[in-house]
């Protein structure tokens, strides 16, 4: 028994830091936004330039259906650990690059062209790391602790976004604005080549452990993007659907509010990054708790209470943060991130458990990153162009309502054995190394 537990907790390691690694250096341009927006593309209005940041930004994410759909292939038909060491190698390289990227002022537009294809190729990482490790953690949990153990795919996640906010932080409390703009933003980039390094050397070892097989070798699927699309379209939709509100509401509440804390409400930098970075804390810590809370209740009510919290107190939580006192800006961040909590911890669970083993990573895959890419990536840059458009700095808060209910309509009609826990265990076609 106890050797089991050990491996189990050896592959939920593996799991978890490759989020973090890939969350690490996907999300850490997100809080470095305004500076990057004066290297690489300045405009004498400085909402242009969040903007074309925020778009690049954007970008990034508009790649990942694309790599989900090539490492959900790779995960479905060559196994998991396989695919999952491929996405920390193809994160590693873009980031390290970015870090010694000339600024517009030395070699002018093509600046900001490179930026955006190295932004494209992180993209393409993220697309099948996160929805793959999800998945390889979803099949090595017992049937009744399946939201617990998955969570930690999110907390792996959260950590790594958590530690781009600490590095950003400390990048922007220690040095000078003129040393942080010349050089220091370079630093952050730099750090992500030492965690990609660290991450593969453990997906290595894990990999190498398992001696990973296709997960379902009795019953092949030749090709996975179309079984999906055959037969199983009402769990896809679903996911997509639920989805809306998991890049909505993480990237207007712990990317684009950092920002937004520096534009609109005149904090520093440093202070904005401080906050988020605090909160997130909390959030991290929670996913686990609410995931383990899930297991013993259901699903199902948990994630009712997340997504219409959503709806129902996102305009006063942004009212909150909105506010020149730094107490009410963090009590209303924090209020929206104990809400979302209820959401994303038992969401992944409930959403991989509707596709069989044969499929699940490309089910997953699809219904992750397509809203992902054209909700999540983008809530930024709709934040901002709301704002800039309707003069009413709370008007992110009704983007955030709207996904909030299109969730909570969802899993009210979702069917009850989608979503409880245990109703879905392994089909018995899965290789024992899964299993154990």
């Amino acid at each position: 028994m106890a050797g089991r537990s050990d491996t189990r907790i050896r592959k939920i390691i593996a799991g978890t830091v490759g989020n973090t690694l890939e969350w690490y250096d996907f999300a850490v341009y997100g809080y470095l936004a305004p500076i990057l927006a004066q290297q690489f593309f300045p405009s004498d209005d400085p909402t242009v330039s969040l903007i074309s940041t925020f778009g690049v930004f954007a970008a990034g994410f508009l790649m990942r259906p694309i790599g989900s759909l090539l490492l959900g292939h790779i995960a479905d038909k060559s196994g998991r650990s396989r695919a999952l060491l491929l996405s920390v190698a193809l994160m590693a390289i873009p980031t390290t690059l970015i870090a010694f990227l000339p600024t517009y002022d030395q070699i002018g537009v093509a600046a900001p062209v490179l930026l955006t294809l190295l932004r494209l190729l992180q993209g393409l990482s993220v697309g099948g790391e996160y929805t793959g490790s999800t998945v390889y953690l979803y099949e090595i949990a017992p049937p009744r602790r399946r939201c617990f153990t998955v969570s930690w795919a999110l907390v792996g996640a959260t950590f790594g976004i958590l530690l781009g906010s600490g590095v950003a932080a400390l990048a922007t409390g220690l040095l000078p604005a003129d040393d942080l703009g010349s050089w220091g933003w370079r630093i952050p980039f730099g750090f992500g080549l030492l965690v990609g390094l660290t991450g593969f050397m453990i997906r290595s070892g894990n990999k190498a452990e398992e001696r990973d097989q296709p997960p379902s070798p009795h019953d092949p699927v030749s090709a996975p993007v179309g079984e999906v699309l055959r037969n199983h379209r009402p769990a896809l939709m679903r996911t997509i659907a639920c989805n809306v509100l998991n890049g909505v509401g993480f990237y207007l509440t712990f990317v684009y509010l950092t920002s937004y804390l520096v534009d609109y409400v005149k904090f520093t930098e440093s202070r904005a990054l401080t906050i988020n970075t605090s909160v997130m804390v909390v959030f991290m810590l929670l996913l686990p708790l609410v995931g383990y809370l899930a297991d013993k209740i259901d699903r199902r009510t948990i994630l009712l209470v997340g997504s219409g919290g959503v709806a129902v107190f996102a305009l006063p939580m942004f009212w909150l943060v909105h506010h020149p006192d730094p107490v009410m800006v963090v009590l209303g961040q924090l209020g929206m991130a104990v809400i979302l909590s209820a959401f994303f911890a038992p969401l992944m669970a409930a959403m991989v458990g509707q596709f069989p083993v044969s499929v699940r990573v490309t089910g997953y895959s699809i219904g992750y990153n397509i809203p992902l890419a054209l909700f999540g990536g983008t809530a930024p840059l709709i934040a901002t162009y709301l704002i800039d458009k309707t003069h009413l700095q709370l008007a992110p808060a009704f983007y955030m309502i709207a996904a909030g209910l299109l969730a909570f309509v969802v899993i009210w009609f979702m069917p009850s054995n989608e979503t409880e826990a245990g109703q879905d265990d392994l089909p018995e076609t899965l290789p024992e190394q899964l299993k154990a």
